[in-house]
């Protein structure tokens, strides 16, 4: 999957590359598109998809999802990427994760009447943040925990992918299914990144 990341990035670099210049001239600097693409991503996720509006609301989020990418490229044009552009927006991230996650458990928890798909969606957003945490955590120890098979970026693609086309074809099994994937493989990443950090930090 690394190389689909990578390719998505590539791409999205090229797309924002002439929105993040016209920005830069405007004087609006990456924080503050950081910040308008995570709280616009949150309230799209909390109001469309507990009212089980998946397609509406994943094209909405996915307008302000993309800002990951231009808050990126307008520090680097700028010539001035930080430490606290990307703590803020490794923070942020987790905030806008939550709230689509929290948004679709509510509607199988509410109107979608289905428990179990309300627990397997927790499941996935309490393992999205382990596998940050892993990392996070095995940096402040000197350790290498970049290693799994669901970054952040496959797990919110299959998420909304899957969201979106459960919406439009109106196919419910597509979310569960991806919902599911999203969960075992969340939680299959944070097993590989202990057992990496395992490796390193325990003597042979």
């Amino acid at each position: 999957m690394g190389g689909f990341t990578d390719a998505g990035r590539v791409v999205a670099q090229r797309v924002f590359t002439p929105v993040a210049r016209v920005l830069l001239k405007l004087n609006v600097s990456p924080d503050a598109v950081t910040l308008v693409g995570t709280f616009g991503t949150a309230a799209a996720a909390l109001y469309f998809f507990p009212r089980g509006d998946f397609f509406v609301g994943t094209l909405v989020i996915l307008l302000f999802v993309f800002s990951d990418s231009l808050d990126g490229t307008m520090a680097r044009l700028a010539g001035r990427p930080s430490t606290w552009g990307a703590f803020l927006d490794s923070t942020l991230d987790r905030v806008a994760d939550a709230a689509i996650f929290c948004g679709i458990a509510l509607w199988f928890a509410g109107d979608g009447n289905d428990p179990t798909m309300a627990a397997v969606t927790l499941a996935a957003l309490v393992g999205g943040l382990m596998v940050s945490y892993a990392r996070a955590r095995a940096d402040g120890l000197g350790a290498d925990a970049s290693t799994g098979i669901a970054e952040r970026t496959e797990r919110l693609v299959l998420t909304l992918v899957t969201a979106g086309l459960s919406g439009l074809l109106d196919v419910p099994w597509i979310l569960n299914g991806g919902l599911w994937a999203v969960a075992v493989l969340s939680w299959v990443t944070v097993v590989q990144r202990i057992w990496a950090v395992r490796r390193q930090l325990l003597p042979r």
